[in-house]
């Protein structure tokens, strides 16, 4: 058996496949040591190299599909490290063996709420593909003066930089959002995934966005107990409701432990993992400091 060469490393989380079809014709992969090019087909038994580092061949029946839903603080960045010392989202997760955890999507450092990782790449690309129209709800904190007229056009499209973009709905919160003067909440739905997408349809009508975060991505839920830096692995039925969303077929395998004993703990659990975690960084970041002083 064999798969497309872009599959299988679009499948081991490098990038989507048109992404990895780039990097093909760039000559940047290697099979047994020979480069090739666009069109090659592999198969299990076959060393897979991109830019000289070996790629984990699974197949499709050989990846457990995981999902976490992560409450991402403002302040954290969405990648695997930063020059600038910068907090990732990707510090705070749980360490795996023989895989890794790709992000589904970004939400920039200025946005905090809902972030779903997992550890199938072809999963996560369809989730992102804007042709599957899996929807985002976000609830956003605007600065400005908004009228039925504004709403209308944002609900209708408006023409960006980027093409045209709208809103699914869009409905004002009510008052125990805790909007004051012409500081007002609203929850705003889409199927698109641009960056800065919600900002720049609210900035492009004269308002600006002092506060935003992800509360829904399809029917997940931003758990309202999920302290900040804190995540949650979703269930089979939650895994296999996305995975159908995209037309992907059903898992059969989870990681998630059912025994009511060790759940009934999950919110203290969190917590404490979430403390011990900002403890050990700032304990760090002192040393950094001091032995920057000393030299």
């Amino acid at each position: 058996m064999s798969e497309k060469l872009q599959k299988v490393l679009a499948r081991a989380g490098l990038g989507s496949r048109r992404k990895m079809e780039t990097v093909i014709a760039e000559g940047r992969v290697s099979l047994d040591g020979k480069v090739v090019q666009l069109g090659e087909r592999v198969t299990e038994k076959q060393i897979i190299r991109v830019d000289g580092h070996v790629v984990k061949n699974k197949t499709a029946e050989n990846v457990v599909c995981r999902i976490l839903a992560y409450n991402k603080p403002e302040g954290e960045i969405c990648t695997r490290s930063d020059e600038e010392g910068r907090k990732t989202v990707f510090e705070r997760l749980p360490r795996l063996n023989g895989a890794r955890w790709i992000s589904i999507g970004r939400l920039d450092i200025n946005t905090s709420g809902l972030l779903l990782f997992t550890t199938d790449g072809e999963f996560a690309n369809k989730m992102m593909h804007p042709s599957n129209e899996v929807e985002r709800e976000y609830a956003v904190r605007v600065f400005g003066e908004v009228d039925e007229a504004m709403l209308n056009r944002l609900r209708m499209g408006v023409k960006l930089d980027d093409g045209e973009a709208k809103f699914l709905s869009v409905r004002e919160s009510g008052k125990e959002a805790g909007g004051e003067g012409i500081n007002r909440w609203y929850h705003v739905v889409l199927t698109e995934g641009r960056t800065r997408e919600v900002r720049r349809l609210w900035e492009s009508q004269g308002v600006q966005v002092s506060r935003l975060m992800r509360v829904r991505y399809g029917n997940i839920h931003l758990d309202k107990q999920l302290p900040q830096g804190g995540w949650l692995e979703l269930n089979l039925k939650e895994v296999n409701y996305l995975r159908k969303l995209v037309d992907m077929p059903k898992e059969t395998e989870t990681k998630v432990r059912v025994e009511v004993s060790k759940v009934t703990n999950t919110q203290a659990r969190i917590r404490r993992a979430v403390k011990k975690h900002s403890q050990h960084r700032k304990t760090n970041e002192r040393r950094r400091n001091t032995s920057r002083t000393r030299n």
